[in-house]
Formats: C-alpha cells, structure tokens, sequence
C-alpha cells in the first residue's frame, strides 16, 4: 500500500485485551489505526468526537450491552459495525438483525473475516479521503462551469485564448456537458457588444430555419405577412450559437458557408445584401469527422468552423469534479430561496458514484429534485438514478446468435456492473439477485481467466444475506 494512502480508522469496544491486541495486529499490517476502548461510556465519547471506518463491538460490556451504542452514535458519520461476542443469544442475534450491523461473528473471531472487515475499513477511509480533498480542493469556475480537473482547466483556458478573437469555434461534447456555457463565456469574453443569440439547428423545421436565420422578406412565402429579421441580423455585433449543427440541412449549410466567409447575407425572397458582423460558434453532440463522412455536414463548411475546436469532457470523464459540481449547485439553490441546506454524510460520495449518462445537466436536475423532495432536512441522493441513457455504451447490452446462455450471463452482469460503476449492490437490485450471487460469479470468471483481480473488486457487504 503507498505511503501517502490514507489510514482506516477502527475502533474496538472489548475489555479483553486479548481482542483488542489481536485486533490491534491486523489492523497495523493494513496501515489502520486503533482505538480501543473499555467500556460503553468511553465508546460513546469516542464516536462522538471521531469518525470511524469500523466499529468492533463486544456485546457484554462492564457498563451494559455493545448493541446499546448503535442506539447511541450518528450511524451516517460511521462505516460498517461488527459485533462480536463469546456468549451468543437468539435476543442480541434478532437484535442485531434488526440494527445496521453488517457482521454478528463469534469468538474466537475467524481470521479471514477479521481481514476482511480490516480491508474495507481502508478502502472506506481511501473514500473518505477523495471526497474530503475534492471539497477543500480550489474550485475553478468560469461562466457556470465548475471544474478543477486538467480537462476542464484546458478548457477554461482555451476559451480565455480564442475568446478575443474573430474566428469561427466548434464546440464538441456530449449532450448536457455545457456546450451553451462554453458558448456564452466566448461571447461574455468577447468584448462584442451584441447580444448572444443560442440557436438549436435540430429544434426548426427544415422548411423553416432557412427563413429563421437569415430573415425574409414580406411575401417571400405563404404566410410571410410581413419582413422578419433573422438570427444573424438580431445577433449583429454579437455571437450567435449554432447548436447542434450536423442537423442543420444541407441546403442551408450552403448558405451558411457563404454568409460566413462574405459577412452578407441576403434574405430569403430578397435582393439586397446586408453586411453582418457576428461571431459564429458551433455544437455538435455527434462526432463531426463522422458526420462529414455520413454526408450529413459539409465538409467545406465543417472545415470553416473548425478554426478553432474546442471539446467538452463527459462527466465521467471528470469525476474529481463531481463534488465541487454538486455543492455549486446546492450553493446556488440556498442562494436563490434563501436557505441554508446541506448535504446528508455519504451523499457526496454517492454522487460520485454514479455513472451520470446525462453529464452535467443531469447532476444539476438530481440536485435540484433532492433539494425540493428534502424540505428542512439533510439533501440524500435516491437510490436509483431518476432516468436512465438508452444508449448502448451506457443503458443496455446487445448478443449475438449463436452465444451460449453463460456469455448472455456473463456479458448482462458485467454490463449492468459498469452502469452501476462495479456497485453491486446497485447491480444486484437491478438484476433481482444477490450481491452474494454477483461476487460468486465474478469469483468464477475469475478463475476462468474471463477478468482480473481489478473487475473482482470486494464484497458489497451493505446487504446482510
């Protein structure tokens, strides 16, 4: 384990010092801490003043039973509790069941659950720990956009670059990644003293968007009543988006095309010329190169908006972000309704779990919801996402003929496990089995050579099965 990996940190509620010190020696060989603790009294004043990654709780006590601490201490500050005991009951068993206990072990305590229980202590504290340095980490924002990752301070820096300048800008990202954002901030750092005009070239009828972007004039067509000015002209002197451009008719790529390099245009069902001085940036959700080669954008025209790309990373892809993303948010929200809410212990790393299909807006949307669902209480995440992608790198698996019933298993539990970032117990619900099933079959797979140590990962012990 590195050197700079940060130490669970576990406390043992026994007076036998025996325990303590065997517990003690596993938890040293993991780089853990220990605290150890006599009484019930003590054990309340300890977790009380500290946050523990496990708990190892004695039923029979010199001042009363072990299970009375889980009544006692704020669970939602503390990982997975173990209790251990040399007198085991039906009562403390049908007890423990009904609390958050994760394991009821008998002494002497088998070495190999001890081991366990000691690996996830550390694996909860490497948690921990990412999650308290993404909140102290410094936030880098920029017109709405939150991010502190390499990708995005690229990205920040690069608009500051081009902002200033008068060349064409293609921006390329996935759907709720901040495509708009990103085009607003080049406006906002423009120095152009028009306005910033956001148009969806999917959004228009194709009949149509000709006439919406460069105008007509009265009588051009059937219900042209009377001359309209189009996006370039009410976008004069400013910038005008083009949101997902691949979409736009070729038609009216060709005119588009001319408008930029001439900087006129002539309406539809006009004579006249009008010299227009906009600043043209474009979207794209769909690989351009791609699109050009489908036939369905100019290559001539891609060419000429791609004076200067600029791409914009998935959420997945910026995972450090997530934290900082979510609190701005939340930040926003209290600003705005005049609140002082706070995330629930735990729900910002449960955020940074999940896999996000739909990027930035769709964490934007979650906390919105949660914050309204909450009322004056702690903001907790659902379990499930609100919506989920039908695209098939995220949402759903496809077979072919001719693959055995263990390949369509196999391949259904390793793809629903990726949707779920390898939370198995998130992947157990959605596949109606147990996390004890999923474990087993990927020991399997294992042993076949089909994955390695890395897809195992470690037992979801949040389920008593």
């Amino acid at each position: 384990m590195p050197a700079n990996s940060p130490a669970g940190n576990v406390l043992v509620v026994d007076d036998n010092a025996d325990f303590q010190s065997l517990v003690a020696d596993f938890a040293r060989m993991s780089q853990c801490r220990v605290t150890c603790a006599a009484t019930l009294r003590a054990a309340r004043q300890l977790a009380a003043d500290d946050e523990f990654d496990l708990l190892m709780v004695d039923l029979d006590l010199p001042d009363g039973n072990g299970l009375d601490l889980i009544d006692d201490i704020d669970l939602t500050a503390h990982g997975q509790i173990a209790i251990v005991t040399g007198h085991p009951s039906i009562e403390s068993a049908a007890r423990a069941v009904r609390s958050p206990v994760v394991e009821y072990l008998l002494k002497p305590v088998n070495t190999d659950a001890l081991a366990k229980l000691i690996e996830r202590a550390q694996l909860r504290a490497q948690s921990r720990h990412t999650e308290q340095t993404q909140k102290n980490a410094p936030t880098r924002e920029l017109g709405g956009m939150v991010g502190q990752t390499p990708s995005m301070r690229t990205l920040f820096d690069n608009i500051r670059r081009v902002a200033p300048l008068d060349v064409c800008v293609l921006v390329h990202g996935e759907s709720g990644t901040g495509k708009e954002l990103v085009a607003r901030s080049l406006h906002d750092l423009s120095g152009r003293s028009g306005r910033f005009v956001a148009v969806n070239c999917g959004a228009i009828a194709p009949d149509l968007l000709s006439s919406q972007l460069f105008g007509h004039e009265r009588g051009s067509f059937t219900g042209a009543l009377q001359s309209h000015a189009g996006y370039f002209e009410q976008a004069e002197g400013g910038t005008l988006f083009l949101d997902e451009i691949t979409e736009m008719p070729l038609a009216a790529q060709v005119f588009l095309l001319r408008v930029i390099e001439t900087r006129t245009l002539t309406r539809v069902g006009g004579t006249r010329e009008i010299a227009v001085d906009v600043r043209i940036v474009a979207g794209t959700n769909r690989d351009p190169q791609k699109a050009v080669a489908e036939g369905s954008l100019r290559a001539d025209l891609y060419y000429r908006l791609l004076e200067f790309p600029l791409n914009v990373p998935p959420l997945r892809e910026r995972r450090e972000d997530i934290v900082a993303l979510a609190q701005y948010f939340l930040d926003r929200l209290n600003e705005r309704y005049r609140t002082q809410r706070t995330f629930a212990p735990g729900t910002l790393r449960q955020l940074v779990e999940r896999p996000w299909p739909g990027n930035v807006r769709e964490l934007r949307h979650t906390v919105q919801r949660q914050y309204i669902l909450a009322g004056d209480g702690p903001i907790e995440m659902p379990d499930e996402p609100l919506f989920r992608s039908v695209e098939d790198t995220d949402g759903s698996v496809r077979f072919r003929v001719g693959m055995t019933f263990d390949d369509i298993e196999r391949e259904m539990l390793l793809k629903t496990l990726a949707y779920y970032n390898n939370n198995k117990r998130s992947a157990a619900r959605a596949l109606g089995i147990t996390t004890k099933t999923i474990y087993n079959r990927l020991l399997r797979y294992r042993s076949q050579g089909l994955i390695d140590d890395s897809q195992l990962g470690a037992p979801d012990d949040t389920e008593n099965e």
